[in-house]
């Protein structure tokens, strides 16, 4: 039987629990570091669910759609795709909640424009670090 790897709640055998701060400092970086500092609770909170919207194919279709002008009319986006109305109105619905997007009703017809504000804290969570570390070889 292949014993089964200790998980974070469950340290191994013999050894304490460590604090994530205590494991963040005792541990010796191998490589240049992924982002500039941790996320804090609130922030991770506060970012998942743009994560969340964008993890369907279809909603990470119709961000890039939006994203790409300055704004987008769901008439238009409806039709790049072979979905119901409803269906996309849907997608549009979860971006929206997400902050990702921003609508105007115009008519019969609801415009869309994206949120540089929310691309900008995504872009930065991730992007390298400007100047990382050389590292070892």
């Amino acid at each position: 039987m292949t014993p089964s790897l200790p998980t974070a709640a469950q340290p191994p055998t013999g050894q304490q629990a460590a604090s994530p701060e205590a494991a963040n400092q005792s541990a010796v970086a191998c490589c240049a570091p992924l982002s500039v500092r941790a996320l804090t609770t609130d922030q991770a909170v506060n970012l998942a669910p743009a994560f969340k919207a964008l993890g369907d194919p279809v909603r990470l279709r119709l961000m890039s759609m939006i994203a790409s002008v300055p704004e987008a009319c769901v008439c238009d986006l409806a039709s790049a795709f072979d979905l119901s109305g409803p269906t996309i109105s849907h997608h549009l619905k979860v971006l929206r909640d997400a902050g990702l997007v921003e609508s105007d009703r115009r008519a019969t017809w609801v415009w869309y424009r994206a949120r540089p504000e929310a691309f900008r804290q995504l872009g930065a969570l991730l992007a390298p670090p400007a100047d990382p570390p050389p590292t070892r070889n």
